[in-house]
């Protein structure tokens, strides 16, 4: 993310604070229980959520991020010295280095800290050939049934030996607690961690170290909350360890998601190139061989949906899904679906790559394609509700719809785009009428700009998602508003509810996004909420008074439906006040949050 000056993340803050005077009062028909983050966590993300209850949380801003100091030389250590000095006017809250000779032997202040971890951020962004620490700063986290202490789950991580979850681990890894079935069957997604592995001397004798990780993206599925970790490897693996994902699985032990299954041609002749390529002679004098794959892994593999029958000694068999689109045989394009969820009759859905023209039969080698389309496989084809595509000459692929959830009666939720503005749009299709008569429809949200996502839907056919509420135009430093809704297709006229609106009178929480409802009307969500504020060492804020700073914080949270709970407008809790500064979105503030919890002025302790 670019930095953000004082003031333009001041009225950002500004903008966040004021949210609740926006809002009007009301009766309480659901009530929050504050999924609270792990003691080493500022911020945390709703997931999906099973009929149990047992829910997915994601974490970010790791307090103490373990940086290796021993890898840095003294031009690094000026380096960061010279970033506080440049940059402290772009960071609210962090000044100039405060005790260079205790950084140096791995003993920083909170502030100095926030820099060293800033620096390798800046430098894992031109960090060609891996030669500094990777900082991923996430965790995956569960939530059992309605408690308020989530648990972090170590999934791939190690520590800096390679000791699996161990220890001090390092942070780098990229994992996701995607869900559980209702068995409690837990399924996800994660990396590998980052390690050190030396490379060859250079001219005066020096030992470069690199960072190098055994796979990318690779799911997995738990039976027992965690403690065994059961990967669901690509059918691909070749230079890399090839990539995969479990997005859902049912209640039969059918999961879904993605697999590597070829290699890009492309890149393997980069590969075994002797004139420059990873086989060159000249180059593995400079990088490890592993470290010459890393660097071309982006676009290394062909993935497509497919499903993994879990067995009952925890084997999983898998199947590839297929593709929307049959490419000519010379057409050796990486084309590519994705599989995100799967009902208890088997039918899964997800996007693909399509046609730019819907009628192509007997495609040519070089036929066009710049779009992704919403589609549903099942009884073993892949379709797209009969949708419409477009000519896209974007230069890259054109999300434009998805298909994010289905329920047991065929009802499928996801984003499409308004055919006449391309504003990104909810939409449900009922997919149980035969495949020609499939209709994706459009209903009325907010308002006719407003940028609007289904998430999930439940048995009854109830819908949650995200939208946007305020219809300015908007900017990358003053976006629209966005809140959680619910959308009942089983009533006779339904209309989209802002979830906020649902909330008892004096709420102190702000939903800003729906992730997920089970078939007993719980709602996993994110919400905007005043806590205590703690600096990068994971100690306190407090004022001159003594007294804890208290700030906005993106917090996963459940709400619980209230049995006769009635919904009654109470009034205008306080007059709308003129804007003084950019609203802020949902993702944009967990970004922000998660990027500058930490840097606040500081305050005596």
């Amino acid at each position: 993310m670019k930095p953000f000056s004082k003031n333009i993340l001041a009225l950002t803050v500004i903008s966040a604070l004021s949210l609740s005077l926006f809002n009007y009062s009301h009766a309480e028909t659901y009530r929050v229980v504050d999924k609270k983050p792990a003691e080493n966590l500022g911020y945390t993300y709703g997931g999906k959520l099973n009929n149990q209850g047992n829910m997915a949380v994601t974490g970010s801003n790791v307090y103490n991020f373990p940086v290796q100091f021993d890898y840095f030389d003294e031009t690094d250590f000026n380096n960061i010295v010279y970033l506080a000095l440049s940059r402290q006017d772009y960071y609210f809250g962090l000044g100039p280095i405060e005790d260079l000779e205790a950084m140096k032997i791995g003993e920083p202040t909170a502030n100095d800290l926030a820099w060293a971890k800033l620096y390798l951020e800046e430098k894992n962004k031109s960090n060609t050939n891996f030669e500094y620490q990777i900082v991923a700063d996430t965790a995956a986290m569960i939530n059992l049934n309605e408690g308020s202490v989530s648990t972090e789950i170590c999934v791939f991580d190690t520590d800096f030996t390679g000791t699996a979850c161990s220890g001090e681990i390092t942070r780098s890894t990229v994992s996701s607690i995607e869900g559980f079935n209702n068995s409690g069957v837990m399924f996800g997604t994660a990396t590998a961690p980052y390690l050190p592995l030396a490379g060859p001397a250079d001219s005066n004798g020096l030992i470069q170290t690199h960072w190098v990780r055994a796979h990318g993206q690779r799911g997995f599925f738990s039976p027992d909350f965690g403690e065994t970790i059961i990967e669901i490897p690509p059918e691909f693996t070749e230079y890399g360890g090839g990539i995969s994902a479990i997005f859902d699985i049912n209640d039969n032990g059918i999961a879904v998601g993605y697999s590597s299954y070829k290699l890009s041609e492309f890149r393997e002749n980069q590969i075994l190139d002797e004139t420059g390529g990873c086989a060159d002679p000249a180059i593995l004098a400079t990088i490890p061989f592993e470290v010459c794959v890393q660097k071309i892994q982006s676009g290394m593999y062909h993935v497509q949906a497919f499903k993994a029958t879990l067995s009952a000694d925890n084997v999983p068999e898998t199947e590839q899904l297929g593709l929307l689109i049959t490419p000519h045989a010379d057409d050796d394009r990486a084309f590519s679906s994705q599989a995100l969820a799967v009902n208890n009759h088997g039918v899964a859905v997800g996007y693909a790559h399509g046609w730019n023209d819907t009628n192509v039969t007997t495609p040519a080698p070089n036929e066009r394609m710049g779009g992704s389309y919403a589609v549903i496989f099942k009884d073993g084809k892949v379709s797209d509700f009969n949708q419409l595509h477009y000519n896209f000459n974007s230069g890259s692929v054109y999300p434009f719809s998805r298909a994010n959830d289905i329920n047991d009666n065929g009802l499928v939720v996801g984003y499409t785009r308004d055919p006449v503005r391309f504003i990104k749009k909810l939409f449900y299709v009922d997919t149980s009428v035969p495949e020609s008569e499939m209709e994706i429809i459009i209903p009325k949200d907010f308002f006719t700009t407003s940028v609007s996502t289904a998430f999930a839907v439940n048995a009854s056919g109830v819908i949650v998602g995200e939208a946007q509420i305020e219809s300015h135009n908007e900017s990358a430093n003053n976006p629209r508003r966005t809140t959680g809704f619910m959308f009942d297709t089983s009533i006779d006229s339904p209309v989209i509810t802002d979830i906020n609106t649902l909330l008892k009178c004096d709420s102190p929480y702000n939903i800003i996004k729906a992730n997920d409802i089970n078939d007993v009307g719980q709602i996993s969500a994110t919400a905007i909420v005043k806590s205590a504020s703690y600096d990068t060492l994971g100690k306190p804020v407090v004022d001159d008074s003594g007294n804890p700073v208290m700030i906005d914080v993106v917090r996963a949270v459940l709400l619980e439906p209230i049995e006769g709970g009635e919904v009654t407008d109470c009034g205008l809790v306080e007059e709308k006040i003129e804007r003084q500064g950019a609203s802020i979105s949902s993702m944009v503030l967990f970004s922000l949050l998660a990027i500058c919890g930490f840097r606040r002025r500081r305050f005596k302790q």
